[in-house]
């Protein structure tokens, strides 16, 4: 965003269009008062953003119309959200004050867009990033139309991202695939979640992307002939039931089709399911359930169904509301098709997520989903309150789950917790005095360890004793954030009072050399890198850190002064700046590394390629600030790489490959075909080595039942050669798919 030439006549009308078109859009009850307050807001807007616009040149107020939009259109929020997206941006970039807009439109909305403003000033932890998200989350709980908004500016951003450089671009796609995607999913926002996937996944993978998209176009009506040629025998059947019903048919992601390649190790031609179609019937909620099983029925009869494909989210929902009715059937020509029988009700629930939940609050006899999720987001909030952000993004993203496993309490009653989870993580889930104090767990009846992975109909009895208490090798027993957060809460407890002692014996040292002992402690933590006082205090309780070390200063003026200071060459990366360059070197001509890092020479940094997914020239790459070991170049599609840019996001640095073909690098390929014999290994080795000229660094190969799968490291100069190579093996006779592993 920049500060230019004010709005002129011509996009007046443009914005007056859009902001119309925004009204429209709204679905929900608009009482005389919401119509004052919506104009309103978009006055205060378009007069705050008035000398402000995007980077694609356009006026800014234009996004937060955008954004107001999507939560009327997209997400179904009322007149309270569109009045806080339409100044969500106000307080951040404008004069206006959080105080001006509690004043105009109430605390309500004062409180939501308060929570929609990015943190001030310092920020006390190293990723301002997961800090900024904590005070998000914060407000969640207390109004989840914050995150809501939050999500469909994120959208806005990512529609229009065109206009951003690369390296910024990567960052956000890693925050959205690292945070939002998950959160999205976890609210239901179904429509939104596959978006966010397949954005991030044209940002981070823009040539596997741009393949796909072309393959689903050209296939576009072959799809569409056989999706007819599949409802053909079942309407007569289904207009019997006499009952308003609608079909749609529509293809998978184009993220999820990439994925499922990857998984399954198949290619786009393999994948049967490349579209679910929904039977969506219009009935009362008291014989949804009935008219469902009813079309489930109906469909096995025209269509072989897979017996272990059936899911049933009627009789037990997802913990995020989310109903319905899934099976994979033998279709036409032996094709795999995936159909998904739900009302009209439980799709506006499947699609709006927890905006519709509140519409159809109490239609059904079942606890709230969405209040459950909550009390456990407070729980982890309260034990992280002056934590360390990217401990708590990491925890709260555990109960962003989307798989589930189902298990019982001794009295019947279900818990519903992430897949993976353990019997340690349901003693948690119970209550926390239950956690704490859990001496032996049985399941099913049986003993089993604490940390014993749960599974679907398990029944689970927890006894306590209250002399127990929490140990470090817990949190290795459990994978939800509520455990965490509370096994790390007690331990915190737990070492706090076992620094009280420390601490006392601290003061008393300090007090006999005459040091200050606030002065003291602080020379003490920063020069022994602790990240707090409480750490120094323990480990002085414990023998670790020993009052020896003392040798090493002298005393001034009631300080503590290193006897021998040299100066310090670490890097400035701890402050997100960048390392010093050396004046030795100038431009290019210096340059004996093969790329750049924000424009100049990497020679004059410490760097090496990062061996999570060994970028090889013509790679799209970024740089990253490690803590003790330089710049790591990392592919943008890295596995790491979503993690490192959403919590570090300071420390990315933008990098590309200089013009040079001197060097090799190493790139693992899984290769996987029929196995005919041991023809096949020379037929690989041959390809590669004579009539490709790359050079083999190591090549294992596994056969069974007629299939196989070998691991080839091979030495190739850039991208072009990894592709070439990809593509000359796949076309060799019994070689069924060659990926990239990293």
């Amino acid at each position: 965003m920049s500060q230019v030439e004010p709005i002129v006549k011509e996009e007046i009308a443009e914005i007056k269009k859009a902001f119309r078109r925004m009204l429209r859009s709204i679905k929900a009850e608009v009482t005389p008062r919401d119509k004052v307050n919506i104009r309103k807001a978009f006055e205060i807007a378009v007069d705050a953003h008035s000398n402000q616009r995007r980077k694609s040149g356009e006026p800014y107020v234009l996004h937060p119309i955008e954004v107001a939009n999507i939560c009327a259109k997209e997400i179904g929020l009322g007149p309270t959200a569109i009045v806080s997206a339409l100044l969500h941006d106000v307080v951040e970039d404008t004069p206006v004050t959080i105080e001006e807009i509690k004043e105009e439109f109430g605390d309500k909305i004062g409180s939501i867009v308060d929570g929609l403003t990015k943190l001030d000033g310092t920020y006390s932890y190293n990723s301002p990033q997961a800090e900024n998200f904590r005070k998000v989350v914060s407000t969640l709980i207390e109004d989840v139309r914050v995150v809501l908004i939050k999500m469909a500016d994120r959208l806005h951003n990512l529609r229009t991202i065109g206009s951003m450089p690369h390296d910024k671009q990567l960052k956000i796609a890693a925050e959205t695939n690292y945070i939002y995607s998950p959160l999205a999913h976890r609210l239901g926002l179904y429509n939104i979640r596959l978006e966010f996937n397949d954005r991030c996944f044209e940002i981070t993978n823009p040539e596997v992307y741009d393949e796909i998209k072309d393959k689903l176009k050209d296939s576009k009506k072959q799809r569409q002939r056989y999706i007819q040629e599949f409802i053909r025998p079942m309407k007569a059947k289904l207009e019997a039931l006499n009952v308003p019903y609608r079909i749609t048919g529509r293809p998978k992601s184009i993220s999820s089709i990439w994925n499922k390649i990857q998984t399954k190790n198949v290619s786009f031609e393999e994948i049967y399911d490349l579209f679910a179609i929904r039977i969506i019937v219009d009935v009362p909620p008291e014989i949804e359930k009935n008219i469902c099983w009813q079309i489930y029925s109906l469909v096995t009869d025209v269509h072989s169904p897979i017996p272990e494909r059936l899911k049933d989210w009627i009789t037990t929902p997802k913990s995020n509301g989310y109903e319905s009715l899934h099976t994979t059937v033998v279709g036409p020509k032996g094709r795999y098709v995936e159909i998904q029988i739900r009302s009209e009700r439980m799709d506006e629930i499947a699609e709006r997520g927890f905006a519709a939940h509140w519409k159809y609050k109490g239609v059904k006899d079942q606890r709230d989903v969405y209040e459950m999720w909550l009390d456990s987001v407070r729980d982890i909030l309260e034990d992280d309150e002056h934590g360390d952000p990217v401990e708590f993004l990491s925890d709260f993203k555990t109960n962003l789950f989307k798989e589930e496993v189902y298990v019982y309490t001794p009295k019947g009653e279900m818990k519903i917790l992430p897949k993976g989870a353990t019997a340690l993580d349901f003693a948690f889930s119970i209550h926390t005095d239950i956690g704490y104090h859990a001496t032996a767990i049985k399941v099913n009846n049986k003993l089993v360890p604490m940390g014993y992975e749960l599974k679907n109909g398990d029944q689970v009895h927890v006894t306590i004793s209250k002399n127990q208490k929490p140990k470090d090798d817990w949190l290795k027993m459990v994978i939800t954030g509520k455990a965490k957060s509370k096994i790390r809460s007690s331990l915190k407890e737990e070492k706090r009072k076992q620094g009280e002692i420390g601490k006392e014996s601290l003061e008393r040292k300090l007090k006999h050399l005459k040091v200050d002992f606030d002065s003291g402690v602080e020379t003490l933590v920063r020069d022994y890198n602790y990240q707090n006082h409480p750490e120094l205090f323990y480990d002085i309780s414990i023998g670790k850190f020993d009052f020896s070390e003392f040798k090493k200063y002298k005393v001034h003026n009631h300080e503590l002064i290193l006897k021998k200071t040299k100066e310090s060459e670490k890097s400035k990366l701890d402050t997100g700046e960048q390392a010093p360059s050396d004046p030795s070197r100038d431009g290019l001509k210096f340059n004996k590394s093969k790329i750049l890092v924000n424009g100049e020479p990497a020679d004059q940094y410490e760097y090496s390629l990062a061996t999570c997914c060994n970028p090889v020239q013509g790679d799209p790459i970024f740089a990253f600030f490690t803590a003790g070991a330089g710049l790591k170049i990392h592919r943008t599609n890295c596995p790491n790489g979503t993690h490192l840019m959403a919590n570090y996001g300071y420390r990315i640095m933008k990098a590309e490959w200089v013009d040079q073909e001197s060097s090799s690098f190493v790139v693992n390929l899984l290769i996987t075909g029929v196995d005919d014999g041991p023809g096949v290994i020379q037929r690989l080795t041959d390809t590669v080595s004579n009539k490709l000229g790359l050079n083999i660094r190591s090549f294992n190969i596994e056969g069974q039942g007629g299939y196989f799968e070998g691991k080839m490291d091979i030495l190739v100069m850039n991208k072009n050669q990894v592709n070439s190579a990809i593509n000359t093996l796949k076309n060799l006779s019994g070689i069924s798919n060659v990926i990239r592993e990293k």
